[in-house]
């Protein structure tokens, strides 16, 4: 069975920069937490890139999982530490989600 494939433009509040490299550097900090949430939900990779330009800041996430909306409705459902870190961060930083159209996956 091939995996759910997602990518995603998050448009970024105005000024919120600084709080998103905090959040990255708590997720690297938190490692092995971050990788084990992703284990309970069946992601076997999540990315996140910064895009930076004159309309602001936006992060672009790639994720591959099993069955990604399962995946999501696990994350929500997650008491873990770094998943109530992430819920807020996402609360408030965010301002627009845009799920992006996957035209290839070569993945083997």
């Amino acid at each position: 069975m091939k995996d759910d494939v997602v990518c995603a433009r998050v448009r970024l509040q105005p000024g919120s920069l600084p709080r998103v490299r905090a959040w990255a550097a708590h997720l690297h900090a938190h490692r092995a937490e971050a990788l084990r949430t992703l284990d309970d939900e069946g992601v076997s990779i999540e990315s996140v890139f910064l895009e930076s330009d004159a309309s602001g800041d936006s992060l672009v996430y790639y994720l591959r999982a099993a069955d990604v909306e399962a995946a999501f409705d696990i994350a929500r459902r997650s008491q873990a530490a770094i998943e109530q870190f992430h819920r807020q961060f996402k609360q408030d930083t965010w301002l627009e989600v845009n799920r992006l159209e996957l035209l290839v996956d070569l993945s083997s």
